[in-house]
């Protein structure tokens, strides 16, 4: 089967009706379209190296060339993760093609994913937790907002474009919850303890000094930059970075490290995993699972530790 002339699209055409289609009609994210632009633009890179620079059109791309894409990433060593992400990108961009009538069938649909182990989620353990939390110094009012970030994304479990989002309408403090909006805007409560508590106030008696002349109205933004705007997710992911180091922690460390050990010590103390599966935010209980075996890890390492014959 062929797809009519009329109903032809080059490659980078038929991407932008399927970005288009991901934001309208699937609610994605500004960060999940820029990854599916990113994965596609390698793609696209690909096929106009193996037609001596000319893209073809997006319905005569073949199994056979998409299986040269994946070879090629498997020998550039990209992470399996990544792969099985780009394939899954590609199938879901093939099913819309098919609908849309400028592709006549799915090349993608026969690769199969690469085999892969998961691996288990760094954390850090209370007393590295307390090390970053304490690492802001309390001299300037950009030391009681990092303070505040820090307490606000362990005690939530929330992400750091989660942050960047918050508004101050989305946050009560009397109540101690924050609605968080998630990937493909779904929308959850965030749970704000007594410490995350009172760091944020700490945070608000110095926010006007950031904050000049400004309005506190629903819309404007929790955290801010030292210029009065709203945070970026890079700048968050900085600062963070920033306090890890005067912490000393291990360089495996991560801003997304505090969202582990946040589910990591919720398990650890007993928590239900659904409970924990909906602080997150994961739409299926098999993304939080992995926190399962971590905890595994931790109990077997104290009875190998602690039993006179485990060992």
């Amino acid at each position: 089967m062929l797809v009519h002339e009329s109903f032809r699209l080059t490659f980078p055409a038929a991407v932008d009706r399927f970005l288009r289609y991901l934001a309208a009609e699937r609610n994605a994210s500004d960060m999940t379209l820029k990854s599916y632009r990113e994965d596609f633009e390698a793609l696209l890179e690909y096929l106009a190296a193996s037609h001596q620079g000319k893209c073809p059109a997006a319905d005569q791309v073949s199994t056979l060339e998409l299986r040269g894409y994946l070879a090629a990433m498997h020998d550039a060593d990209y992470a399996k993760t990544t792969i099985s992400r780009r394939l899954a990108s590609l199938r879901s961009f093939y099913k819309f093609g098919l609908r849309e009538g400028w592709a006549a069938e799915n090349p993608a649909k026969p690769l199969r994913n690469p085999r892969a182990g998961r691996t288990l989620p760094h954390f850090l353990t209370t007393s590295e937790l307390k090390r970053l939390l304490e690492a802001p110094p309390l001299d300037d009012p950009m030391g009681f907002r990092d303070r505040a970030i820090l307490e606000t994304i362990y005690s939530a479990g929330i992400r750091v474009s989660e942050t960047v989002d918050a508004n101050l309408g989305d946050l009560n403090l009397e109540e101690g919850v924050l609605r968080v909006r998630g990937k493909g805007k779904k929308e959850r409560f965030g749970l704000i303890g007594s410490f995350a508590k009172e760091s944020l106030f700490d945070w608000f008696a110095h926010r006007k000094e950031v904050a000049k002349k400004e309005k506190m109205t629903p819309d404007r933004p929790v955290f801010l930059n030292r210029f009065g705007n709203r945070l970026t997710t890079r700048s968050i992911g900085r600062m963070i970075e920033k306090h890890l180091t005067t912490a000393g922690l291990d360089q495996r460390t991560s801003p997304h490290t505090l969202r582990h050990t946040f589910a990591t010590h919720l398990l650890d103390q007993g928590a239900d995993i659904r409970s924990v599966q909906e602080l997150l935010g994961h739409k299926s209980l098999i993304t939080t699972q992995i926190y399962t075996h971590v905890t595994t890890a931790t109990l077997r390492e104290v009875y190998e530790r602690s039993h006179p014959r485990a060992r």
